[in-house]
């Protein structure tokens, strides 16, 4: 089969032939067939997350087909159409495994992290980490999902909004332009936070209610229970707690290496405001998020390139050339 190797930490990413795997024991084989690709991916090649050995398969949005399964699986069987998450597999043995919270356990398999990754043609994953695409989910549509819209929901979700309250979003790209749809699709006022006056238009369709530049607009408008930071800039998240609401909610989902600094500290003690890492968090908010693709409240916007060409595809995505997903189509 082909897949896209990532020779080295920093290497240039190459499609080659390699032996079609087969599924062990719990595992099933899946024929790929959208492959979403994700920042992280970037984050990973250039040594930012630990992966284990090079060269390797990364690639953690897939959507594809279920085409053998290995022994022990009763819960999925050849044909099913399925995705895959970030998380697939844990010790089950240690104190985050026994008290629920598997997602934190040192042990942890991620797709692309301790087992090869969906940019390739097949590839295998534990069966019960798969889960079911709704009926006429496209596989485009649905690969990003696994990742992007999963992570921007769950951080929605995790935040505990409560009715009437105001959700402001900022960063409007890969995840925020998610961001807006779901928390618009849930019922909130929702609020674009945004410096780039060529993206107003597209804001407003995509569910904003208001655009703002910045915190201080924010404020002005009336400011935000929750702020959902999809942004790789930290500063730029830090700007937004002048319109922070009291008992405000600040949701880290955008991941950066900078310093995070808060502008006024006897501001954000008196106002009880909160600020919460989030990751992709329950298996019941991918569940919700594939949901509101499949039914057409929320539409992710990608630009789709075949595997032959995933090299130039990551190149444009280390570079924010691509607005707002890439997808591979094997």
């Amino acid at each position: 089969m082909k897949a896209a190797v990532v020779p080295k930490i920093g290497g240039k990413w190459e499609v080659k032939e390699v032996p079609t795997p087969h599924p062990a024991t719990n595992q099933v084989l899946i024929k790929m067939h959208a492959s979403g690709l994700c920042y992280t991916d970037v984050h990973i090649t250039e040594g930012h997350v630990p992966t284990g050995a090079f060269p390797r398969t990364i690639g953690h949005e897939p959507a594809g087909e279920i085409v053998e399964v290995g022994e022990g699986v009763t819960s999925r069987k050849i044909g099913d159409r399925v995705g895959v998450p970030w998380f697939q597999a844990s010790c089950g043995r240690c104190e985050c495994c026994l008290r629920g919270k598997p997602m934190f356990c040192a042990q942890m398999i991620g797709t692309g992290i301790g087992i090869q990754g969906s940019h390739a043609e097949y590839m295998v994953a534990y069966a019960d980490a798969t889960m079911l695409l709704p009926d006429g989910l496209t596989y485009e549509q649905a690969a990003p999902v696994f990742c992007a819209g999963y992570t921007v929901w769950s951080g929605l979700r995790w935040a505990n909004p409560k009715p009437h309250e105001r959700i402001a979003v900022v960063g409007i790209g890969g995840l925020g332009h998610l961001a807006l749809q779901y928390s618009k699709a849930a019922g909130f006022e929702t609020i674009a936070i945004t410096h780039s006056k060529d993206k107003e238009e597209l804001v407003h369709k995509l569910g904003a209610d208001i655009v703002v530049s910045d915190g201080q607009g924010l404020r002005e408008a009336g400011g935000a229970d929750i702020i959902l930071a999809t942004s790789n800039s930290y500063k730029v998240a830090a700007n937004t707690l002048r319109g922070l609401r009291p008992d405000g909610r600040l949701m880290f989902i955008g991941g950066s290496d900078e310093p995070f600094t808060i502008p006024s500290p006897g501001e954000f003690l008196a106002n009880r405001h909160q600020i919460i890492g989030s990751q992709q968090n329950g298996r019941e908010y991918l569940y919700e998020a594939l949901d509101y693709v499949a039914k057409g409240r929320v539409k992710v916007m990608a630009e789709t390139f075949p595997l032959d060409d995933i090299a130039d595809a990551y190149e444009k995505v280390a570079n924010g050339k691509v607005r707002f997903r890439a997808v591979i189509k094997a």
